[in-house]
């Protein structure tokens, strides 16, 4: 395609410009998405123009070009009443006696008049700063064309082209009309009777002419138009097409239009070509059907045989073909805007404010997998808007790029925190509920045993007093004797039993490995067994962190037959979607302890899976306790490994004191909502840093110097502009300040507003700027 869709979005197929698209599908591939800094919406984006060092207010910019244009009209009239004749001069230098009276001396005087004319609209058009004017109106005048609000410039080419055939429409009309061209009449001579001229102005006659006239000058404007390429412009500006031959850009040249699928028709597929480009113009295929065929399409031609296969089943099904194992093409509700092509979710715009960099005033703010691949926290209390502002969107856009096989994705809340109905996922997990299809796999599918057993001590132990190390080699000692002789790992009221020294299950464990054979697990059973005598084993606190789980129903129902079959959510091998709600009631530290739980195996499973090419996420709508030295060196190991996770807080004060400077130091984006805490406000503040910014000091005094001419002059600026005239006297200072101040965040972030930094995987960092979210 003509625009750049960024880095890991695959071509658009299909180059070709002789047929226009005819979907909603089309124009959306054809909006240019301009490279952006990381963070900003790409889709339709016109980039800012360079920052004004010399900003002015509406009646000051407005009343200087008014002044300006009075000017100008002043000095032309004086000087076509012959009261100013040094105009005149040029003229005269470059003409001679023999010339005067023949038309060559007169259309020579009128391009002079033209020229002159031109030249005061250009002193005077820079001395009242009309084109800055016109960027000032330029939003409002597109509002009242009804262009799209993201048109962009005219370009310095096509503007210069279109002046300069206006200038020269103007000046052969007044050649014409001003007697120095006379053939234009021939044609209205030759069809005109004598008698009409001889009569005088008779109807017939003052029609007649009145006709022709009209003729000439629509000939004229024609021209013009068509020298210019006024109908371009025109295109440019209402963004229509109107020469039926497709889409063009702002150079004029033409746009492939990307529903044709011209890679398939090189590859001798024209069938599977064809109806997918019928499936595009007829609304049968959607944003997510177009990017998981491209995708599907681009893995096919490194596959010996696989083309075949994806043309048969493009012919079969159409768009529809090779979709999401669940059979979804599309999300059953979408509550915000998204772009596929650059796998942008839009979560609002960046004020128009001076505590915004210039850069970033006004644009759309976006997360995408580039972003979220340095992971996210964002901290604020409850109703700041971080579920569903920022969480729910973030979902959604995973869960679309899950349906087109490009992410998988974890979410993770309390029941009923809004982060997509059922149908949106895959597998949805509902701990404590005897229902649920699923249940929750407490080793993640892990298969080696000293790895499980780190992972489930991390989670229970949770950063507290115990060692994670010596909880793990208590875990350890009991799952290895377990699945030697039974082949699995255990469950856990097992595990618990185990923990507890349940004598009965300890002894048939130690019998049935003795009959196995097995002489080295049954030494870890006895060094277990030695070690619960002591009264400070770690094993009765573990049993009752495992106890809290078996109460909260992580292990489902009692009754065998009744329970779900475990699910291991900690593999992300394939583009799945999954939920997990956690316990409700009075089970708050079961959440956590699975949340931690989650969390170290999501980490431990993205960064060992060969194929990393999906993108893999994690999003706790409550990170509540999940935090512990761990899980933080385990979210740096995320962004190499082609994933990412987004953390909310409702404070920092949940997050143990000597992790927060950690956390804030290894995700790569932050995000401070409204109504932080002074204290939270004031880590954040550390973490984005001090800038060197200028100091000025400007003393003003009224300007009183000068006799009576540029006093009244002063006071006709004054009357324009409502400035007075006055003398500055500027002190600059390099000064080091925060970029963004503690009690600023604390005190003045307004409602559904957040300071936002990014930062993407390829290292390129955003500024902190203050969004408003939902915009």
């Amino acid at each position: 395609t003509r625009s750049d869709t960024g880095a890991g979005v695959p071509a658009v197929p299909g180059p070709r410009a002789d047929t226009p698209p005819a979907s909603g599908l089309a124009a959306w591939l054809l909006t240019p998405r301009p490279p952006s800094p990381p963070g900003v919406w790409r889709e339709g984006r016109v980039p800012r123009p360079d920052e004004d060092p010399d900003a002015m207010g509406d009646r000051e910019l407005f009343g200087g070009a008014l002044l300006a244009l009075l000017g100008a009209l002043l000095v032309w009239s004086l000087c076509w009443n012959g009261y100013i004749r040094v105009w005149l001069w040029p003229l005269e230098w470059v003409t001679t006696d023999a010339w005067r009276g023949t038309r060559l001396h007169v259309t020579a005087t009128y391009a002079y008049y033209v020229l002159f004319a031109v030249f005061l609209a250009w002193v005077f058009g820079r001395i009242g700063n009309w084109p800055r004017v016109w960027r000032r109106v330029r939003p409002g005048a597109l509002r009242l064309l009804r262009a799209p609000a993201d048109t962009p410039p005219l370009p310095v080419a096509r503007t210069r082209r279109a002046v300069a055939a206006i200038l020269a429409g103007a000046l052969a009309w007044g050649l014409s009309f001003g007697g120095v061209w006379l053939f234009w009449l021939e044609p209205l001579w030759a069809v005109v009777p004598d008698s009409w001229w001889e009569e005088g102005d008779t109807t017939a006659y003052v029609i007649a002419y009145n006709i022709h006239y009209l003729l000439w000058t629509v000939s004229l404007v024609t021209a013009a138009a068509v020298l210019g390429g006024w109908r371009d412009i025109a295109r440019l500006v209402w963004g229509r097409r109107t020469d039926g031959k497709g889409a063009r850009d702002a150079d004029g040249t033409p746009i492939p239009d990307p529903t044709r699928w011209d890679e398939l028709r090189e590859a001798g597929l024209d069938r599977a070509a064809d109806r997918l480009r019928d499936d595009a113009r007829s609304g049968a295929m959607n944003d997510v059907d177009h990017v998981r065929l491209a995708e599907l399409w681009r893995r096919a031609r490194a596959v010996p045989g696989a083309r075949e296969a994806f043309a048969a089943a493009v012919e079969a099904d159409g768009a529809g073909a090779l979709s999401h194992p669940s059979g979804a093409r599309d999300l059953p509700v979408r509550t915000a805007r998204h772009d596929l092509l650059t796998g942008q979710v839009l979560i609002g715009r960046a004020v128009a404010d001076e505590r915004n960099p210039h850069s970033h005033r006004g644009e759309a703010v976006a997360f995408d997998p580039e972003v979220l691949g340095t992971s996210l926290v964002a901290v604020g209390p409850p109703g700041s808007g971080k579920t569903g502002r920022v969480i729910r969107p973030v979902v959604e856009a995973l869960c679309l790029r899950a349906l087109a096989g490009r992410a998988a994705v974890v979410a993770v809340g309390a029941a009923g925190a809004g982060l997509g109905s059922d149908d949106a996922f895959d597998v949805v997990i509902r701990v404590g509920d005897p229902g649920t299809s699923h249940l929750l796999d407490p080793w993640g599918g892990c298969e080696d045993t000293d790895e499980a057993a780190a992972l489930l001590a991390e989670a229970l132990v949770g950063g507290g007093r115990d060692d994670p190390e010596e909880a793990a080699l208590a875990i350890a000692q009991l799952i290895g004797p377990y699945r030697a002789a039974y082949g699995h790992f255990p469950g856990v009221p097992e595990l618990r039993a185990l923990l507890d020294g349940a004598g009965a299950l300890l002894h048939t464990l130690h019998d049935d490995l003795g009959r196995a054979g097995d002489r080295t697990h049954q030494r870890d059973l006895a060094v277990r067994a030695r070690q619960a005598e002591r009264p400070d084993d770690i094993g009765r606190r573990l049993a009752d962190r495992l106890g809290l789980l078996e109460r909260a129903g992580l292990a489902g129902p009692a009754d065998p037959a009744r329970r779900a079959r475990p699910f291991a959510v900690g593999v992300p091998d394939r583009p799945l979607r999954v939920r997990v709600d956690l316990p409700a009631g009075g089970h708050a530290e079961a959440g956590r302890i699975i949340v931690r739980l989650l969390l170290t195996r999501f980490a431990s499973a993205v960064t060992r899976r060969p194929d990393r090419s999906l993108f893999a996420c994690l999003v706790l709508d409550d990170a509540a306790s999940a935090l512990t030295p761990g899980t933080v060196r385990d979210l740096a190991r995320l962004r190499p490994a082609g994933a990412g996770a987004v953390l909310a807080l409702r404070s920092l004060d949940e997050v143990p004191e000597p992790l927060r400077p950690a956390l804030l130091g290894t995700v790569g984006c932050l995000m401070a909502f409204s109504g932080v805490t002074t204290w939270d406000a004031e880590h954040f503040a550390r973490a984005w840093g001090k800038e060197w910014t200028e100091d000025r000091d400007v003393t003003r005094a009224p300007d009183r110097t000068g006799g009576v001419v540029k006093r009244t002059v002063r006071g006709v600026r004054r009357l324009f502009t409502g400035r007075e005239t006055t003398t500055e006297t500027v002190t600059v200072r390099r000064v080091e300040r925060e970029r963004r101040p503690a009690s600023e965040l604390a005190h003045r972030l307004p409602p559904r507003h957040a300071v936002l930094s990014v930062t993407s995987t390829e290292g390129e960092s955003g500024p902190p700027i203050l969004v408003r979210l939902g915009d």
